[in-house]
């Protein structure tokens, strides 16, 4: 199944209800990572509401489209969407990272909706590309999507995956990045510089689209473009804000993975009003 598509001014007011929602349960929590959870935020949103196809009421669906979250760091994100498309009840959320909670602090199989464990960066697209393959043996036509934190992206694991998904012409998987600019250590530009980034993709026989990853009608034009490709696998590479929606959160590395206090949670929620 897939779910009614949202017009673009739902799928913002939906992206800022998923923002309030990473807030609270990263408060409640006392730990997590908000930085990138609200930067890959519009794009998540946008995939789950209006591309993937799945149904929560029967999560091994065998014809679902799959997802897998390469940077686990930011599964507040991800069990904010999960919740909001009827996986579970909203309520779970509020035991991120408690013990015996279905939601861990980084991805893990217990959760519904979630197809593989991963927190391991570098590793998520060798998962999502085996998931390809595995579709193109059993003749299958679901698609796979990956989210990709663009620090990852440093590893050569990455690369690896990369050049064997243009090899086997992986036309039914889409990799998105995060490019948001900054890791844990500091800017990408200072730990590893990463441009020519398109150029590099398209090297290794990708589809490259770029695109202003806050931007809905770019964002859901990226998807669409990449379902066409067909003869090699697609990156829809967004550009974002580390901490988008939060002002004193955007673009400072500390909150990468740092959650936030309950004053400045208060702070937050309002701005996300």
């Amino acid at each position: 199944m897939a779910n009614k598509q949202l017009t673009v001014k739902e799928l913002e007011d939906k992206a800022r209800l998923i923002r309030r929602l990473i807030i609270q349960m990263l408060a409640k929590a006392g730990s997590g990572h908000p930085g990138g959870s609200l930067s890959a935020a519009d794009l998540i949103t946008a995939l789950y509401f209006n591309v993937l196809r799945f149904d929560p009421a029967n999560p091994q669906w065998p014809d679902r489209d799959r997802f897998h979250m390469s940077k686990g760091h930011c599964c507040p994100l991800w069990y904010a969407v999960l919740a909001e498309t009827g996986y579970f009840p909203k309520e779970k959320l509020l035991t991120l990272r408690q013990l015996g909670s279905i939601l861990q602090g980084h991805p893990d199989c217990k959760t519904p909706g979630v197809e593989s464990a991963s927190g391991s960066l570098g590793q998520g697209l060798s998962v999502a590309l085996g998931m390809s393959l595995a579709a193109k043996i059993d003749k299958k036509d679901y698609r796979v999507y990956c989210l990709l934190g663009d620090g990852e992206t440093q590893e050569g694991n990455i690369w690896e995956a990369a050049m064997a998904a243009a090899h086997f012409g992986c036309g039914n998987l889409c990799a998105i990045l995060d490019f948001n600019g900054c890791q844990i250590d500091g800017k990408c530009e200072d730990i590893m510089g990463l441009e020519p980034l398109a150029a590099k993709w398209q090297a290794f026989g990708w589809h490259a689209i770029e695109i202003n990853g806050h931007d809905m009608r770019q964002i859901l034009s990226a998807y669409q473009e990449a379902k066409t490709i067909k003869d090699r696998p697609a990156i829809i590479i967004a550009h974002t804000v580390k901490g988008k929606g939060v002002s004193f959160m955007e673009g400072v590395i500390g909150f990468h993975g740092k959650a936030p206090t309950e004053e400045e949670a208060q702070r937050a929620l309002k701005e996300l009003e």
